[in-house]
């Protein structure tokens, strides 16, 4: 005996030893996992750290939405402790240890009749107040504010088509900084911001207290505009418009994403809407146009490759770089632009064509919502940067011919 407990006396000390181990090990685990849970805080307009209930409403649909959502559960619930208790109840006082014995007996009329009136009233009760819901939620006449969102892998272009600011258009992405903590795997630990993946360059803008018709459509794949505290969610579809609409009663910052799975990037198309005041909106609106009014350049101008360059580093930061890097190298499937043989080659259609119409079935995106002196900038750009000094200028003019 005495042998056999010097034999197990330091396998116990090792298998205690394993589990401190452990322990310590779990105990660590949990405490990263605590501490990324909690490195952000709340997002006012957006999620929220350990939410479990639907965002908080700021328009009329979206609390009746949310009423419905909780009438639904409760008649849900009703139905199942009715059902599950008869019949648990049933089981427990009818069981065949206390003397019960089954019976034999056949159909009943008026049994019968209970079970399909009582479900049908049931039906119609849930119908009803789902049916007004549904039918609000798709009246978009008498819209104060038109506004196209187009889906692009991966961004969103706004047209702002009716109403005050009628003429305004951009296109909102992620922004880089962003995407390039995302790169690197994500934020480091307590260092991610409240609005992770969520911040872009343009909001949305858009008056409180006004109808607001979202008509969406896509240029490559399906998308879907998405805003939870709105209770709105559209499918933007190539080649066809739909629509919804919202009318915020609270001014902020709003946040959603695209909802439909549209690609290898689908988690960097955010949506930022920036409800503000009637006059604060007037003033941005107004402050759009002129800028839109100074950026419109006349197609037939000739550039020099200073200036060229110059506005094509800016746009190719703003569009390009979360692709194909600041370097200019890709990364992953993306193709290096440094070094690219239709960005040396001599024919500049080549390139001009691909950043119009994009390549590789979308895995290129085409650029045409971009003006055609950006456009000749970014081309001109790439093909006299990183080691690609080929002297080549691509002119406006070439890319407005191009387009035809």
């Amino acid at each position: 005996m005495k042998h056999a407990g010097a034999i197990l006396e330091p396998l116990v000390s090792s298998a205690q030893a394993v589990t401190r181990k452990a322990a310590a090990l779990v105990a660590s685990v949990a405490l990263l996992v605590s501490t990324a849970a909690h490195a952000v805080n709340d997002l006012p307009g957006g999620p929220a750290v350990n939410q479990l209930n639907l965002h908080p409403a700021v328009t009329k649909i979206a609390e009746e939405q949310q009423w419905l959502h909780w009438f639904m559960m409760g008649i849900c619930l009703l139905i199942f402790v009715a059902v599950f208790g008869v019949m648990f109840y049933s089981i427990w006082k009818h069981r065949k240890s206390v003397g019960h014995k089954s019976a034999n007996f056949h159909e009943s009329t008026a049994v019968e009749i209970a079970w399909t009136i009582i479900p049908f009233v049931i039906v119609i009760g849930m119908a009803l107040p789902a049916t007004k819901v549904l039918v609000a939620q798709k009246d978009t006449t008498n819209s104060d504010l038109t506004i196209k969102a187009t889906g692009i892998q991966w961004k969103w272009g706004y047209d702002y088509i009716k109403g005050e600011g009628e003429g305004i258009g951009f296109v909102s992405t992620l922004d880089n900084t962003h995407r390039e903590m995302s790169d690197l795997g994500g934020p480091k630990a307590g260092e991610a911001p409240d609005n992770y993946l969520l911040k872009v360059d343009n909001p949305l803008v858009v008056p409180v207290n006004k109808k607001i018709r979202i008509i969406t459509t896509a240029s490559d794949v399906i998308h879907a505009f998405m805003v939870p505290a709105f209770g709105i969610k559209q499918d933007a579809v190539p080649g066809f418009v739909r629509d919804t609409w919202f009318r915020a009663e609270k001014t902020g910052d709003f946040y959603g994403q695209c909802a439909e799975l549209c690609g290898k990037e689908h988690a960097y198309m955010p949506i930022h809407v920036k409800v503000v005041s009637a006059e604060d909106y007037t003033k941005w609106a107004s402050a759009k146009l002129k800028e839109a009014a100074a950026k419109a350049d006349d197609p037939s101008k000739v550039w020099t490759l200073a200036d060229l360059k110059a506005r094509g580093e800016k746009v190719y930061g703003a569009n390009c770089a979360s692709c194909h890097q600041a370097n200019g190298k890709g990364a992953g499937p993306i193709k290096p632009l440094d070094g690219a043989a239709v960005v040396l080659d001599a024919d500049k259609s080549k390139q001009i064509l691909v950043v119009l119409n994009g390549q590789n079935n979308g895995a290129m995106p085409p650029w045409k919502q971009l003006s055609d002196t950006d456009l000749a900038a970014v081309i001109s750009y790439t093909k006299n940067n990183w080691s690609n000094q080929t002297g080549q200028i691509v002119q406006p003019a070439e890319v407005q011919a191009a387009r035809k």
